[in-house]
């Protein structure tokens, strides 16, 4: 597996977008709204992304923004199986957020791993 992209929850997508812009020379590569959200994926130089996550409505994201505040939600790993991902995470006894892959941002196949098995860090797989 390598690095895919880190989540950032935030309140306001368009700035942020415009700040990494300006910081990191990190364009929008891609943006959608998906599953009550506005996503916005920045590209960065060598590879991966950071992806904005604004909610729209209610949802994981809005309570999220809620509890914690604007920051980074998860970590993205990229993966040829998200399925197998997940079986073998779930060998090594570790709490699933999702069961089987499921549809995601960009088209994609995504899972989730629970933070309480991964040291605090909501790992999601991503599959392309």
């Amino acid at each position: 597996m390598e690095f895919d992209h880190v989540g950032v929850a935030t309140d306001d997508a368009a700035a942020l977008a415009n700040l990494f812009d300006d910081l990191l020379d990190a364009p929008v590569a891609h943006e959608e709204t998906f599953d009550g959200m506005r996503v916005v994926f920045l590209e960065l130089d060598g590879g991966g992304y950071f992806e904005l996550l604004e909610p729209r409505e209610g949802g994981a994201i809005a309570d999220y923004l809620d509890r914690e505040g604007p920051g980074i939600h998860h970590v993205a790993l990229a993966t040829d199986d998200a399925a197998a991902a997940l079986d073998h995470a779930r060998d090594l006894g570790i709490d699933l957020v999702d069961e089987e892959p499921r549809p995601g941002a960009w088209g994609h196949d995504v899972a989730f791993l629970h933070p309480r098995s991964t040291g605090g860090v909501l790992v999601e797989f991503v599959e392309h």
